[in-house]
């Protein structure tokens, strides 16, 4: 019946420092009263791996409920406005796009307009018909105005942010304004309790750190879940077959030139390339499997892409970073849990890296456990949870290699094989074959990737569902008409009045953005 109340975070970063500043934001209230106490050690002699610059619109939430003013951290973290991601040649490989973008389609809880496309929305693709943010992101146009509040948007929109100044961002708001206790230290060892809970970490300078509930943020080490628990690795390697990145650093032609304000992912001979614009440079890196790739022609592929607008840059200063697709069969045992890379990695496609370690973070917070009894209840539901979650953005992700068509290189054709597809996707893939996607496909009440993702994703693919042949009713029909003549609507009058997404970037650092 020990109470919980004093919390130590082992690594920094990104994902160290977001399940601080949630915590600590959570807390506030309660920490006098009840002396709850979050404290963050993390290596002076570890760098972060700094290539996580795509968020989902869930970071908003995020640094709202931690007290941040959306103006500090754009200006500070060179943050640009994400509203979805295009996917180059990924159907065919033939120069075919196609958007996922942040909003939901037109009238998504009312109505599901996926089998009245075809039929009524003219030469429309599917995301073009539901949603005006690939008309937005087509023209570089921003998400919103100046005159919009902090957080508030016209359009859904996401961030792109330079990671590394991310999280030396959220470190001083943290200590400064949340109270978190920064020790900057190397962990040497992990001291348990007799009854196998951690009772301690040991560092170098500082000595031992006592606490009641340990959070794992060292990244691929893992050191405490993975090596003092020695908790397994499921590897995934044999459904998502990407194993390497390859990143780089390009300028900008000059300091007008326009920022994209969607994620650019074009496809390869075996993998994609990733396109980030910041405010002050893009991000570019080539992701790929070595299984069926060499590095040589990976870097190749990378020089092609960079000398399309950058025929001096020199593609060989890459940052070469390993990927092991997987994560930990269980994401917390007894008094130790796992956030960010020390649970898992995947890869960037869909930017879910950042938003598994938000919504880690928040469940931390919103449930955490009052004493050591309660933690067990809470550790169930919280592997439960996460395992489930893995395994649907596995799903999610698998969904984009197998909905190709390319037939130019065997990274495609292996994707396609039905034994690397798990179950769970190849019964939903023909499910959809007579019927759309849906809220009920999926088993719970909050998805990660809800509905609306597999159809933008899937008919932006050139997925076909057959007709229902028991037709629709002409109230139905209507609706749905109604729906795409909004939906035309709404697109042509935010062209009218969004502003570029550089052209708003530039006022908000001159002018700032209104308070909430």
């Amino acid at each position: 019946m020990d109470p919980v109340t004093s919390i130590v975070i082992v690594g920094g970063g990104s994902a160290g420092w977001i399940t601080a500043g949630t915590l600590a934001a959570r807390l506030k209230t309660e920490r006098e009263r009840n002396s709850y106490k979050v404290t963050l050690v993390e290596s002076p002699n570890t760098p972060i791996i700094g290539v996580g610059e795509g968020t989902w619109p869930t970071m908003r939430s995020t640094l709202r409920k931690m007290g941040v003013r959306e103006t500090d951290f754009i200006k500070e973290c060179s943050a640009s406005f994400k509203q979805g991601a295009k996917f180059v040649n990924w159907h065919k490989g033939d120069g075919d796009a196609y958007y996922h973008p942040l909003m939901l389609p037109q009238a998504y809880f009312e109505q599901n307009l996926a089998p009245h496309w075809p039929d009524l929305a003219g030469n429309l693709s599917f995301s073009e018909a539901v949603c005006p943010q690939d008309f937005l992101c087509e023209q570089g146009l921003a998400p919103k105005l100046i005159t919009t509040p902090e957080y508030g948007h016209v359009a859904n929109y996401a961030y792109h942010l330079d990671a590394g100044a991310f999280a030396e961002f959220l470190k001083n708001h943290c200590v400064e304004k949340l109270g978190v206790n920064h020790i900057l230290d190397d962990v040497v060892a992990v001291k348990s309790k007799e009854d196998g809970d951690i009772q301690s970490v040991i560092s170098q300078n500082a000595g031992e750190i006592l606490g009641d509930l340990f959070i794992d943020c060292t990244g691929f080490r893992s050191l405490l879940l993975g090596g003092h628990y020695d908790v397994p690795f499921k590897s995934c390697k044999e459904v998502l077959f990407i194993d390497t990145a390859l990143a780089v650093q390009l300028p900008y032609e000059d300091n007008n030139a326009p920022i994209a304000s969607h994620t650019i992912s074009t496809a390869q001979n075996a993998g994609w390339i990733w396109d980030i614009g910041l405010q002050n440079r893009r991000g570019v890196g080539h992701v790929y499997s070595s299984d069926h790739l060499s590095e040589d022609k990976a870097v190749s592929n990378l020089k092609d892409y960079v000398g399309q607008t950058h025929p001096e840059a020199a593609a060989e200063d890459y940052r070469k970073i390993d990927i092991n697709p997987g994560h930990r069969t269980q994401f917390w045992k007894r008094n130790c849990v796992a956030v960010g890379m020390a649970a898992g990695f995947l890869e960037p496609l869909e930017a879910s890296a950042l938003l598994l370690i938000e919504i880690s973070a928040n469940m931390i917070a919103e449930q955490l456990p009052a004493n050591r009894l309660a933690m067990e209840v809470v550790s169930k539901r919280f592997n439960e949870t996460f395992l489930y979650r893995w395994e649907r953005i596995i799903d999610f992700l698998k969904l984009h290699y197998i909905a190709s068509e390319r037939t130019d290189h065997s990274f495609w054709k292996d994707n396609r094989k039905k034994e690397t597809i798990p179950d769970s996707l190849l019964e939903l893939m023909d499910f959809w074959k007579y019927q759309p996607p849906w809220h009920d496909d999926f088993d719970r009440a909050v998805e990660v990737f809800p509905a609306a993702s597999y159809q933008y994703v899937l008919y932006g693919m050139g997925f076909k569902t057959e007709v229902n042949p028991l037709g629709y009713s002409d109230a139905a029909r209507n609706a749905a008409m109604q729906a795409f003549e909004e939906n035309a609507k709404m697109a042509k009058d935010l062209l009218r009045k969004l502003p570029s997404n550089r052209e708003l970037l530039d006022k908000i650092t001159t002018h700032g953005l209104q308070r909430v």
